[in-house]
């Protein structure tokens, strides 16, 4: 028997609903729990069918259905509407779909208690329909400002918050935490609330925040004698506003062991030190790992190693947990592998000795050349130390909307004004000019991970695991020498190298043809399920086309764009999928190539609004599209791996 040293385990992220459960029927469900189970999870959140019981709740305060269809967001949206960033986009939801998902819950929650676990429901944060504004007129209800949005639309944007101070807030809250134990039968007693998520308060006074603090948790209270107030702590990561005094106030207006918080992002920035322990609030320690669901090959083995210990060990620690707070799941296996153990770890972790018995564990056999090649992995990708976290923008999967007059290559000689530029001021002026991707390790040294991969492949191509790792890591190293072809190609152009640019364009298009065969090989990087499955939970065609609308939508430009300008949250969801990449990023890359080689051959500046409007029509005809993609793997992932890495990697030629 081993003795977890600490009670709580927690699993999820209120994103991950929309990013990797949003198409999820019982059967995937199930499965989830049982791996939750096996992985000591113990308080996982538990947010499935939750607008169903507001239908219920804002009934009662005459909001009518007809109400609440530009409230609830799509089905691939919810996670956004619920936290009050967006409302109606992708809606409206069909009655079918509220039903459907109450009775997911309900099984979703008896399994969860079954197996000793405490599922955290949601409560209420302030986020209320527009109609309640005139219902109760005199109600403190804000209008909150715009988030990522390119037209302001008050359709979708710009949500209605009721300020907890108000007498409606509690009452609200109250009839929310009271309708989920009347469907439910049952609660844990722990409750998610997220009012401050990328929405910041209106004033800074401290006393004003206590207030806040005090009436979202009375809401709760007034509900549940025993609640106790779950929140992410993601708020004092990236908004300004939450200096000590600010925090100190909102933390400490819930009586002591009555709130706890998600030090969601520890692994990278964690606010344990900076915050006194949260000022003696109780907290869990979380590694956020992954932003949208992004597939790349990213992660600090160390720090997770080491991180939860630290802080469980430290003076007056206030720990009381550690979890896994990732947006998306079903990536980088390694990572979360590693960080379930963490829960059952007294002490730290040596991780070289982890990984050498991590790989004859994960394949089923020994083999030294895969011990070699995991320990480059160790020492690479799964070792960012630059400070930076990682959110993929790959060239393939987050093509640049700029100018390639603006974009400068580390071998350029001259600028515009033809003065010489050393290596390091061109990489600043590109990073200006465009999200540049990630990069933290050497190439080279991942390449050679990938030759004692394949040269393993005999030995071990009947593992499920060592096929998904091995397209895994042929896709990481092709997907940064995408990055630096992409580079050659605007170097070309720079250059007015006609010749060059053709070349090296096709070069790149047939690159990204070549992946999607890859990424064919295994079921793990596959488009066609996410869509299949958004598919067969409608009931109807009009709700099969919706549903497939909100899956194709949330991987590629969502909330809105106009016919010039793209939104703001494009390729954020961005995934190295078959079937996205042949059908979508390839073609998207295509136009763009299309107008610099139109630009040197007629003499005049890149055309970028043009591109940007072929490319956003391109958008809005895939998302629109009923194009059907294989749900099952094809092709020999050994075999088209080592003929990619023969093609592209052996020689390392952009």
């Amino acid at each position: 028997m081993v003795q977890r040293p600490i009670p709580w385990n927690y699993y999820q992220n209120a994103v991950s609903s929309s990013y990797s459960f949003a198409w999820w029927d019982w059967k995937r469900w199930e499965k989830e729990i049982d791996w939750m189970a096996l992985q000591g999870i113990n308080l996982p959140l538990a947010f499935t069918g939750q607008e169903a019981i507001w239908q219920k709740v804002f009934e009662k305060f005459n909001v009518s259905k007809t109400d609440l269809d530009n409230f609830f967001g799509g089905p691939a949206f919810l996670a956004w509407s619920r936290m009050g960033n967006l409302h109606g986009w992708g809606g409206p939801l069909p009655q079918s779909w509220l039903d459907q998902q109450l009775i997911l819950q309900k099984k979703i929650l008896a399994r969860m208690y079954e197996l000793g676990m405490t599922p955290v429901l949601p409560a209420f944060s302030g986020n209320v329909p527009a109609a309640l504004t005139y219902i109760f007129p005199s109600a403190k209800i804000t209008r909150l400002g715009n988030w990522f949005s390119v037209k302001s639309d008050p359709k979708v944007c710009c949500t209605y918050l009721l300020d907890a101070t108000d007498p409606l807030f509690v009452e609200i809250g109250t009839a929310f935490i009271k309708e989920q134990l009347k469907e439910y039968g049952r609660t844990g007693h722990i409750y998610n609330c997220d009012t401050f998520d990328e929405n910041t308060p209106p004033v800074d006074d401290p006393e004003y925040i206590s207030s806040l603090g005090a009436a979202i948790f009375r809401g709760m209270q007034t509900g549940d004698d025993a609640a106790v107030w779950l929140m992410q702590g993601w708020l004092f990561s990236y908004d300004p506003f939450w200096r000590p005094l600010q925090t100190k106030a909102l933390l400490q207006s819930v009586p002591v062991g009555r709130l706890v918080v998600l030090d969601l992002f520890a692994e990278v920035k964690p606010i344990w030190i900076a915050s006194e322990q949260f000022y003696g609030v109780p907290y869990i320690w979380c590694m956020l790992h992954n932003f949208a669901g992004n597939i790349e090959m990213y992660g600090i083995l160390d720090s997770v190693a080491s991180g939860p210990v630290d802080a469980r060990k430290s003076e007056n620690s206030t720990m009381v947990g550690l979890g896994m707070s990732m947006e998306g799941i079903e990536q980088n296996p390694v990572v979360y592998d590693l960080m379930s153990e963490m829960a059952f770890q007294n002490n730290k972790v040596d991780v070289k000795l982890w990984i050498h018995l991590y790989s004859k564990r994960r394949y089923g056999q020994s083999v030294p050349l895969i011990h070699d090649a995991w320990n480059i992995l160790y020492h690479t990708v799964y070792n960012c130390t630059d400070g930076a976290y990682d959110k993929n923008r790959d060239i393939i999967v987050a093509f640049p909307d700029v100018d390639p007059s603006f974009i400068l290559v580390p071998h350029e000689r001259y600028n515009q004004q033809r003065k010489s530029l050393s290596r390091r001021s061109a990489m600043e002026q590109i990073t200006d000019s465009f999200d540049t991707p990630h990069l933290w390790y050497s190439t080279s040294e991942v390449i050679h991970a990938l030759e004692l991969f394949i040269s393993s492949g005999d030995e071990l191509s009947e593992s499920n695991t060592y096929r998904y790792d091995l397209v895994d890591l042929t896709r990481q190293a092709l997907a940064k020498y995408a990055n630096q072809l992409f580079l050659k190609v605007i170097e070309a152009y720079r250059l007015n190298d006609i010749h060059g640019v053709a070349c090296r364009t096709q070069k790149f298009l047939d690159l990204v043809e070549d992946m999607d065969t890859l990424l064919a090989c295994h079921e793990g990087f596959l488009l066609g399920p996410w869509l299949d499955s958004a598919q067969k939970l409608a009931q109807d065609e009009e709700q099969k086309k919706q549903f497939e609308w909100n899956a194709r939508t949330q991987i590629t430009m969502w909330f809105d764009n106009t016919e010039e300008e793209a939104s703001l949250l494009r390729d954020y969801g961005n995934k190295y999928w078959s079937g996205l990449l042949r059908d979508y990023y390839g073609p998207r890359a295509a136009i763009y190539f299309k107008f610099l080689l139109e630009s040197l051959e007629k003499g005049h500046d890149f055309q970028l609004k043009d591109w940007r409007r072929e490319w956003i029509k391109l958008t809005n005809g895939w998302q629109r599209s009923r194009k059907a993609f294989p749900v099952e793997s094809t092709g020999n992932a050994l075999n088209v791996s080592r003929w990619l890495y023969n093609k592209y990697l052996q020689s390392s030629d952009t």
